[in-house]
């Protein structure tokens, strides 16, 4: 099977499988990442360790949402350059995101090594963890660099048709990070700080593979950087910045229904966690496919082929559809089982386990918004698609689980939720219909 795919032209379905099947494994190993690191550092170091790295976390999260945005918009610009057959746009277009993002890194460094402890302040973190937090914080800060290309070269693949090359950098650092947890935490006696070195070691060797990989195998028009131009910083940012902004419209909507949850008691709230742990593996499939279709849309685009645009949005419904459902019918089976895994309590399991089932009637909706969110988005209409999850989160979501919590107690955050997915895409829906994403135009 080829390594890149020419997504303007070929079997439509076929390439939809084969290019979304490695997004979704890179997306399993990736989750992996952060289960490994909670079981090494919460297993040697105990509570105290694990929860300064959960607050920490919250604000990697909320860098990392940064980053996803600006891989968005590298996604959508350099898909379609890709499509116009423009090489020497792709290759301006790649120096100008990788001059930018070597600006933004080595800003963030200095910011965020000065100013970790202020940020942690920020969160009310309690005195006792606020060392080992603010240790993990700057040395994830001083690593930010690598967690920026590490991401960025698998985008740039990925716009250009390839997934598989990402799949092998993914799976290194996975492998690496599972070796250098116990090393660093327990063998060099670097606790905390340790499991922080680990992951920016594990990135930083996946991230320098990854380059000569690319440059050696010339995957990428990569060129000795230079000073982009006013017009291409522009666009990146006016992508960009959107884009980021939607994860972190997305991270405010969780914690907001976090605050429905909470007032039912420890029990539905350790049941929410368990759920949402399924629950974040249960939407990787969908989200691939919205990784998958930004491409594949992007690309023709590029050459103006809308029939062809269209085709991508129904195959990827459809696949959406058989995925989700089979997903779904899983999870009716099999809830308590898979509940079960990380939770024992009799009540917190019960709700779990009500909670998925209702859900489960639901996932093909929530596919629906990842898939036709993600052909809008490869057309450039990064605020459009901010305002529909705005929308999906604040007018629909939030509300609905609030108003249903109300009349059917804790089962009403399923029903609400349930709801909101269906209603946002139907809206999702409405604006790929009729909306004028298609007269978008980010390149000359």
């Amino acid at each position: 099977m080829q390594s890149q795919y020419d997504f303007t032209e070929g079997n439509i379905f076929k390439q939809l499988i084969f290019f979304s099947g490695p997004i979704i494994l890179a997306n399993l190993l990736q989750t992996s990442y952060q289960v490994v690191d909670s079981l090494w550092i919460g297993n040697l170091l105990g509570a105290d360790a694990l929860g300064a790295v959960a607050v920490s976390g919250v604000i990697v999260f909320t860098l990392l949402s940064f980053v996803i945005g600006l891989n968005n918009a590298a996604l959508t610009i350099l898909s379609q350059q890709k499509g116009r057959g423009d090489e020497e746009g792709l290759k301006n277009y790649v120096n100008a995101f990788v001059v930018t993002l070597l600006f933004l890194s080595v800003i963030m460094a200095i910011v965020g090594v000065l100013f970790a402890e202020h940020m942690l302040q920020l969160l009310r973190t309690p005195e006792n963890l606020m060392p080992y937090a603010t240790r993990y914080l700057q040395i994830n800060f001083i690593g930010v660099l690598f967690l920026f290309g590490y991401n960025f070269i698998s985008t740039i693949l990925r716009a250009v048709g390839d997934s598989k090359s990402p799949l092998r950098f993914v799976f290194i650092a996975v492998i690496l990070n599972i070796v250098f947890d116990p090393l660093f935490i327990e063998g060099f006696h670097l606790g905390v700080d340790g499991a922080a070195y680990a992951t920016i070691l594990s990135q930083g060797i996946a991230f320098v593979y990854g380059l000569f990989y690319v440059i050696r195998r010339n995957l990428v028009p990569f060129q000795m950087p230079k000073l982009p131009t006013a017009k291409e910083v522009s666009l990146i940012l006016k992508l960009g910045i959107p884009a980021g902004l939607q994860m972190s419209v997305i991270s405010a909507g969780s914690a907001a229904i976090m605050s429905v949850v909470t007032t039912f008691g420890s029990a539905v709230v350790g049941g929410f966690g368990a759920a949402q742990r399924l629950d974040s593996l249960i939407m990787i499939p969908a989200q691939a496919l919205g990784t998958a279709v930004n491409s594949m849309a992007g690309q023709n685009m590029g050459v103006k082929n809308w029939k062809r645009v269209d085709k991508i949005a129904t195959y990827g419904l459809l696949y959406n559809f058989i995925c989700m459902s089979v997903i779904g019918l899983v999870i009716i089976l099999f809830a308590p089982f898979f509940v079960q895994l990380f939770i024992r309590d009799v009540v917190a399991v019960q709700f779990a386990v009500t909670y998925l089932r209702i859900m489960a009637f639901c996932f093909p909706f929530l596919g629906i918004n990842f898939v036709l969110n993600g052909v809008v988005r490869a057309s450039g209409a990064m605020y459009q698609v901010l305002i529909l999850n705005i929308v999906s989160f604040w007018i629909l979501r939030y509300p609905l689980t609030y108003f249903f919590s109300q009349q059917y107690k804790e089962v009403g955050i399923a029903i609400g939720m349930g709801t909101s997915f269906v209603l946002s895409s139907v809206l999702a829906f409405l604006y790929y219909k009729f909306g004028k994403w298609r007269k978008k135009e980010i390149l000359s």
